[in-house]
């Protein structure tokens, strides 16, 4: 049975680490509320840019483009963007499932390989120490995300897709919901899908190109796939600062029922201690009235 100094001390070090826990939530909320107005102000210029490409991409464009026409797959680029950081709850741990799941279960099968773009260093570990194929992967991002960044790993992406050393790039990454919530997505960025049949073709031919229609689809495409890659981090930084948020609540909410439990059982160890020191008294007292 422990001792009181041995419950004191836990009960200290339980109070230490529930400062610890109350301090990364606000830390948290602080970053969460900038990473919130940032994919707010992120998400219409992303969802703008590709509607209008929707748009403009015509029947010619569909059968010549080389960043819309489907290939034969036998080479998948997987972009997996998790954390550089744990204490997030299963934010991470959701993201390398669900990559392992799509590797293993739709690539694998059909006899496709993957080939692995790690963003983020918990997913990057992961696989480093497993039997994937690691192209590239970007670590210590999310500390200070800036555009460039984007353009950096947009821009890898485009060049090894052109080039052919891959035929198809699919993003696995936390979409934003709520604090509470976020959503697993498996995005296909290239080639990139477009409307089908008589959508595009409407809105087409009801404009005149200036400068010429290919030089904008030449232009807005690349455009395109760099917004897309930042809406995707931005996305993905404020759904860990929510799971952040919501497991150091969770965390900083168990503490404190520990504390109230080794309290009680402080307070109930005392008071057998204080007993036992009475009956030994009075048993003491007793055996000298009797000598």
């Amino acid at each position: 049975m422990p001792t009181l100094r041995d419950i004191k001390t836990r009960i200290k070090g339980v109070q230490s680490t529930q400062q610890i826990t109350k301090a990364m939530k606000m830390v948290a909320a602080a970053k969460l509320r900038r990473a919130q107005e940032n994919i707010i102000n992120a998400r219409p210029y992303a969802k703008k840019i590709s509607s209008i490409l929707n748009h403009l991409i015509t029947d010619d464009d569909r059968a010549s483009n080389p960043f819309i026409v489907p290939r034969e797959v036998k080479k998948v680029a997987v972009v997996s963007v998790s954390a550089d950081r744990g204490m997030c709850g299963a934010f991470n741990s959701n993201i390398i499932k669900e990559t392992s799941r799509y590797i293993e279960e739709e690539l694998k099968p059909k006899g496709i390989e993957a080939l692995l773009y790690c963003v983020g260093k918990k997913g990057n570990d992961f696989y480093a120490k497993r039997d994937y194929d690691v192209i590239n992967s970007k670590v210590g991002i999310f500390g200070t995300l800036k555009y460039e960044l984007s353009l950096e790993i947009s821009e890898f992406i485009i060049s090894g897709y052109l080039k052919g050393d891959f035929d198809k790039v699919v993003v696995i990454y936390n979409e934003f919901k709520t604090v509470m919530q976020q959503k697993i997505v498996c995005e296909e960025l290239l080639p990139i899908p477009v409307f089908e049949g008589d959508v595009a073709e409407k809105y087409s031919d009801n404009y005149i190109y200036e400068p010429d229609h290919d030089a904008i689809i030449k232009f807005l495409l690349p455009k395109h796939l760099k917004a897309q890659i930042w809406r995707v981090l931005l996305e993905s930084y404020a759904s860990e600062n929510g799971a952040k948020m919501t497991a150091m609540d969770n965390a900083t909410a168990n503490a404190n029922e520990l504390i109230k439990n080794l309290t009680i059982t402080f307070n109930k160890a005392r008071q057998t201690a204080i007993t036992t020191e009475i009956l030994e008294i009075v048993s003491g007292a007793n055996a000298l009235k009797a000598g």
